[in-house]
């Protein structure tokens, strides 16, 4: 009866505690109806196992039950010939195959309950996985809105994070202090141009003084 009583906690197992306790649900669901699909597998074999020795034991039955009749017309036949010993003979005969029917009897009605046990526990487990089955997707489909909606929180519980906030803040301002100085660079480096081209037009206008006066030095002492 083992076998009953792995087929009997496998339908007494509530799926969603099973879901609730794995550690990824939907492939504990996949394996569940799995496991289910294979025992019920096993639950057919043995009932077709069964069923098959009871029609054994029920062509013992009927041939025991011709062989009490036999003997009995034996039986009958020897005391019509008045061969009383055969007659005893013929008798224990059928008193034998009379105790191995009623044994046999016994063994049918046994085998009968037995099926009946397994048919009862084959269609329950068909039904248990026909219903997980039909809850499979909508399980898994629960479980994967439940994830994604856990992740969304989680991120924005994650953007809200006053520490990240802070280091955000903290690399714009790094951000703009590094344009602030590229700008002033660039102002320092054009006024250097601006002054570079003033020491050349001064530089420019001594050259032009200077003409100017060997002219005036030249036109005096001519």
């Amino acid at each position: 009866m083992a076998l009953l009583d792995r087929v009997s906690t496998l339908i007494r197992a509530n799926l969603n505690d099973l879901i609730d306790k794995a550690e990824d649900p939907e492939k504990m669901i996949k394996q569940v109806i799995l496991d289910m699909q294979n025992q019920l597998i096993q639950v057919k074999t043995q009932v077709a196992v069964s069923i098959a020795d009871l029609h054994l034991l029920e062509k013992k039955q009927t041939e025991h039950e011709e062989k009490i009749r036999e003997w009995m017309r034996k039986a009958e036949l020897a005391v019509d010939k008045n061969q009383d010993d055969l007659a005893r003979a013929a008798l224990a005969r059928h008193q034998s195959f009379q105790e191995l029917s009623e044994s046999f009897k016994q063994q049918v009605a046994n085998q009968k309950g037995q099926v009946e046990n397994l048919k009862s526990a084959f269609h329950k487990l068909e039904e248990k996985l026909t219903e997980a089955e039909s809850k499979k997707d909508i399980l898994i489909a629960r479980h994967r809105r439940a994830r994604a909606a856990s992740k969304a929180m989680d991120a924005q519980a994650s953007m809200g994070d006053q520490s990240k906030v802070a280091t955000f803040e903290r690399m714009k301002d790094k951000v703009t202090h590094g344009e602030a100085v590229s700008e002033a660079k660039a102002e320092l480096l054009g006024d250097n141009i601006d002054d570079q081209f003033a020491k050349l037009e001064k530089e420019n206008e001594v050259e032009r003084l200077l003409q100017d006066l060997k002219e005036r030095r030249k036109l005096k002492t001519a």
